[in-house]
């Protein structure tokens, strides 16, 4: 079977697990914690699944190339830093703000 289809299977059971999960909720009459986390855990696994389709069944996404960013190496205007406070050593009048 190919990576697709055992994801496909996975999904299918995960299906039956929200389904078994649902009958075991209207069995007990409410949503106590211990039915909160398998929710909560049936949905992860289905997030990881969803993961997994996106990237290609799990190998590792290639980054998308990014355009260059130049900086400049010219200074920057010293007027920027006119009203900065250096970080550690509070306000140059030396009271706190």
């Amino acid at each position: 079977m190919s990576v697709d289809d055992e994801l496909t299977t996975i999904q299918r059971c995960l299906d039956d697990l929200d389904r078994a999960i649902g009958r075991v909720e209207q069995q007990l009459g409410k949503r106590g914690l211990e039915v909160r986390r398998i929710r909560t855990d049936a949905g992860h696994l289905r997030e990881s699944i969803a993961l997994l389709r996106g990237n290609g069944g799990g190998r590792p996404a290639k980054k998308p190339l990014q355009a260059m960013v130049l900086v400049s190496d010219t200074p920057y205007d010293a007027s920027l830093w006119t009203d900065a406070e250096e970080e550690g050593l509070g306000s140059r009048n030396g009271h706190a703000p």
